[in-house]
């Protein structure tokens, strides 16, 4: 069975948790929520820091959540996270999603935020997926996509860090424009009843841009993913000092506005 080849591009460090600490389940899974019942087992696969794990197990009470990730770190965390908030019906695990380690049929839900587009085998993975969730149950994806974010003004050196980041994310073994291709990755996985659907954040208030241009100014130079940018050969730290100052230009612009266009898909197992 395929295992994972991927390298993850944006790694965990903590301009990268404190976006995915702002993940709710509202903001991030609302196309799922409807279908929730309080007693449903649901899988939450790479589950990160928790946040929407934490959501997903308060909408199914009489129910339980498991969450998996391939860092253990990351989930020792999120069991914290659980923990302080009085969220009893999660379980954490490590996991590789193209190889669960879960018999057939045991989930009534299998949900996964931001994971497709870092995996090497997205189509396996689905797969894995639907192996896992009953019969009947629902299989659950969101993912951004990388050509879909949008902003304004037109801060120079914004354009440089979209082509550069879609190139390190290829590079790693990922696909960096995933939102777009859901729909196609499940009807090759063998899913055939398939809801697509998209939804979007945007950042606009003075408040937001600083935050989501800040993070991204310092992800650019701190993280892994300055690491592979580098490593890779595919930048310079010259050049990630530019597309840093251009993320923090953008935040100071009084007329700031970002958009991230996600894809969606609901499929029936």
């Amino acid at each position: 069975m395929a295992r994972e080849t991927a390298v993850y591009t944006h790694g965990h460090h903590d301009s990268v948790l404190r976006s995915h600490r702002s993940r709710t389940a509202e903001n991030s899974a609302a196309y799922l929520l409807p279908h929730l019942q309080p007693a449903m087992k649901v899988l939450d696969v790479g589950c990160g820091p928790g946040t929407i794990t934490a959501d997903l197990a308060r909408r199914v009470p009489q129910g339980s959540v498991t969450a998996v990730d391939a860092s253990a770190d990351v989930l020792t965390a999120a069991s914290a996270y659980a923990a302080e908030r009085g969220v009893d019906n999660v379980e954490f695990a490590t996991a590789d999603v193209h190889a669960l380690e879960y018999a057939d049929d045991t989930f009534d839900v299998v949900h996964a935020h931001q994971v497709l587009q870092h995996v090497g085998d997205p189509v396996q993975a689905l797969r894995e997926m639907r192996r896992v969730c009953k019969p009947g149950g629902f299989i659950a994806a969101r993912d951004a996509d990388y050509g879909g974010w949008f902003w304004y003004p037109d801060v120079p050196g914004l354009t440089a860090w979209q082509d550069l980041y879609r190139t390190v994310a290829r590079a790693n073994g990922g696909e960096p424009d995933a939102g777009r291709r859901l729909h196609a990755w499940a009807r090759e996985a063998g899913l055939t009843d398939v809801t697509a659907s998209t939804s979007t954040w945007t950042y606009a208030t003075p408040d937001e841009r600083a935050w989501w241009g800040g993070l991204w100014a310092e992800r650019t130079l701190a993280s892994t993913y300055r690491e592979r940018a580098v490593g890779g050969g595919h930048a310079t730290d010259a050049d990630l000092e530019r597309i840093a100052g251009a993320w923090r230009a953008w935040a100071a612009e009084p007329d700031g506005w970002q958009v991230i266009v996600h894809g969606e898909i609901l499929c029936r197992a």
